[in-house]
């Protein structure tokens, strides 16, 4: 929020006041269980600091307690004390923190509100679990709304992006963490109202901590393979400056493919991990010839071709790359057997290496490079479709043809890069997968 516009302070404002009045109903509410909101808040203030900090999430399990425990006015006070001392990473501090303060208790008091009239409490006190089920489902689902209509309208009046869309994006991001943690929460207050008492309500907590700690673990462990591979790429962009960006746009292209193949998720961040590190094996070739201006000499061209195998060997300890390595090794295979570095034939050749081996062709061609011009997006589709059959496997030519035909081709760009342009046709060359 660096820089924050009025109009989006004035949301903030404006969302705060609303708060404000939400909880107005507590100066005149005599039976308010303030033990209660107390120690909610409390733990939800603890948990709140907790889970920004190590997790970079929310605590809303108890948040979804209290809009199933407590008066809407009184649910609406207990995100207050850990919003307004939340952990903030980046300023304005103080705008932060009353934005999150606002929109939290606005949603816990839509909920408390939406839970109260649809007989929830009367089922929670009775724990009637299956007969809760449908007034906390509506709790969580106006919780979820609220929030990204708050987070949507900032979005939009801050950064001008488009509401609606912005408002429905948030809102189906976050609905399957939220039923979650709905979920929970339902549980802690069933337990709350039984002769359990408060403590056994807390006990729910052990499990969402535990599934939370597993799930940073996992997300720490993707992100140091992003940083592995992405060192990796600058390391191959710094030594071949003609080809930077290329890695990104392969991975890109060949996502495409596979997606467009029917492949499954987990094999599609395979296939992305190949396209991205399919050159990587540059690393061991001599710069020199890497910049090379002009045609390669067969001793040299020898040489380049050699760096399937050098990247097949740099990436042999990672383990999380799976059959990526064979797609690194077999880019530059042909289905004729005519490729190299081993000579294989047809469904001799790995299939992430197939998908590779399209994509990389694909971009080289709409690239400028040293020694050849970029050729338009249909020139090179027609030229891949002439080499299917010989040079690649026709089943990914047409599942490029077709995705790119349906979506055209936006290839991203990175920060340290030029942009990407594909300039005036020019003649197609005889090979267009023996690249550099």
């Amino acid at each position: 929020m660096e820089g924050v516009p009025a109009r989006a302070r004035g949301h903030v404002a404006g969302a705060a006041l609303a708060a404000l009045l939400c909880l107005s109903p507590l100066t005149t509410a005599p039976d308010t269980p303030w033990w209660a909101v107390a120690l909610l808040a409390a733990l939800y203030a603890a948990g709140e600091q907790i889970a920004r900090r190590r997790f970079a999430g929310t605590f809303s399990p108890v948040l979804l307690a209290g809009a199933f425990l407590l008066p809407a006015p009184a649910a609406a006070l207990v995100p207050l004390p850990g919003a307004l001392c939340s952990y903030v990473d980046k300023g304005p501090v103080l705008l932060r923190r009353v934005w999150r303060a606002a929109q939290s208790a606005l949603a816990v008091w839509a909920a408390a509100h939406v839970h109260g009239a649809l007989g929830g409490p009367e089922a929670v006190a009775g724990s009637d679990v299956p007969y809760a089920l449908l007034p906390a489902g509506a709790a969580v689902l106006v919780h979820c709304a609220v929030l990204a209509a708050l987070d949507g309208g900032m979005f939009a009046l801050a950064e001008g992006l488009p509401a609606l869309k912005v408002c429905r994006g948030l809102f189906l991001r976050s609905l399957a963490p939220l039923a979650v943690h709905g979920l929970a929460g339902l549980m802690m207050a069933v337990l709350w109202r039984s002769p359990y008492g408060p403590v056994a309500a807390l006990l729910v907590l052990f499990p969402m901590a535990v599934s939370w700690w597993v799930f940073a673990q996992y997300h720490r462990e993707r992100a140091a393979h992003r940083a592995t591979i992405r060192a990796l790429v600058q390391a191959v962009d710094i030594k071949d400056g003609y080809t930077r960006g290329h890695s990104e746009r392969v991975g890109q292209a060949s996502v495409m493919i596979a997606r467009e193949l029917g492949m499954d998720e987990s094999r599609v961040e395979v296939i992305r991990f190949a396209g991205i590190l399919h050159d990587v094996g540059k690393l061991g070739v001599p710069t020199r010839l890497l910049r090379k201006d002009g045609p390669l000499t067969p001793e040299e061209r020898r040489v380049i071709e050699l760096h399937p195998e050098y990247g097949h060997e740099i990436t042999r300890g990672i383990s999380f790359l799976g059959e990526a390595r064979s797609a690194i090794l077999h880019h530059h295979e042909r289905i004729d057997g005519s490729g190299y570095p081993y000579g294989l034939a047809g469904r001799q050749i790995p299939e992430p290496a197939r998908v590779v081996a399209v994509a990389d062709a694909f971009d080289a061609m709409t690239s400028t490079r040293s020694y050849s011009r970029a050729r338009p997006v249909e020139v090179a589709l027609a030229e891949l479709e002439r080499c299917a059959g010989t040079q690649f496997d026709p089943r990914m030519v047409t599942a490029l043809v077709r995705v790119i035909g349906r979506e055209g081709w936006h290839p991203r760009v990175t920060a340290d890069e030029p942009p990407h342009t594909v300039p005036a046709p020019a003649t197609a060359p005889e090979r267009p997968g023996v690249t550099r």
